[in-house]
């Protein structure tokens, strides 16, 4: 896979537990191209067919990586929290093949700590966070994602450029993309509700609702 640097590049995901899967399947909903790698046949036959690819492997053997290309990735995300031990040498085995962004599953903080001092960008917490949460903020614009159920989600992105240039009211993203801009905080200034006449400027962080896919395509759009 070629290197990709920009918001959808491919990513690679260690781990087919619960949590794993769960990113692995939401990102090939995004439209993300997925390497997925597990040490368990069963698993890794079971998902063949659900992911763009799915390799048996131990990702805690460095030269096993590289013969599946985990080189040519930006982004990874370590999805094996059982073993402390083995988390800690794949994570360790990611930063030495020089990606950029990765996200590790922890079951502690001292677990998270560890991972954290190895390298890991990203420390995730399963009690706090999920495989699909996760999926949302790896695939790019989205800083914060909150999904309530299939019709209601709340994120936490820069405006794209639709919706600046005036107030709220004229912009038509509700009838246009399915969003409300629920409210705006700009540089130095408390976060307000946004109404009719709010305007936005391309510094300020936008809270939007809608649908996940709504979301999405909305934080896909040009800055």
């Amino acid at each position: 896979m070629a290197r990709d640097r920009s918001s959808g590049a491919p990513v690679l995901v260690i781990g087919l537990g619960r949590f794993g899967a769960a990113a692995a399947d939401k990102l090939e909903q995004l439209g993300r191209e997925v390497l997925v790698i597990d040490t368990d046949a069963m698993l890794v036959q079971k998902w063949a067919t659900r992911v763009t690819h799915v390799v048996q492997a131990d990702a805690t053997d460095l030269d096993a990586l590289r013969q599946i290309g985990g080189q040519d990735f930006d982004v990874a995300i370590m999805a094996v929290g059982s073993s402390v031990e083995g988390s800690v040498l794949i994570t360790a085995n990611l930063v030495d093949l020089g990606i950029s962004q990765i996200w590790a599953k922890a079951m502690s903080k001292s677990h998270g700590t560890i991972l954290e001092r190895i390298g890991a960008n990203h420390v995730i917490y399963p009690e706090a966070e999920s495989g699909d949460r996760i999926a949302h903020l790896v695939s790019g614009q989205v800083l914060d994602f909150i999904e309530f159920d299939d019709e209601l989600s709340l994120a936490k992105l820069r405006p794209p450029e639709v919706a600046r240039g005036g107030p709220l009211q004229g912009l038509g993203l509700r009838r246009l993309f399915g969003i409300t801009v629920v409210g705006v905080k700009s540089h130095g200034a408390p976060f307000v509700y946004a109404g009719a006449s709010t305007e936005v400027g391309a510094e300020d962080f936008i809270v939007v609702s809608g649908t996940a896919s709504d979301i999405d395509a909305f934080a896909r759009l040009p800055r």
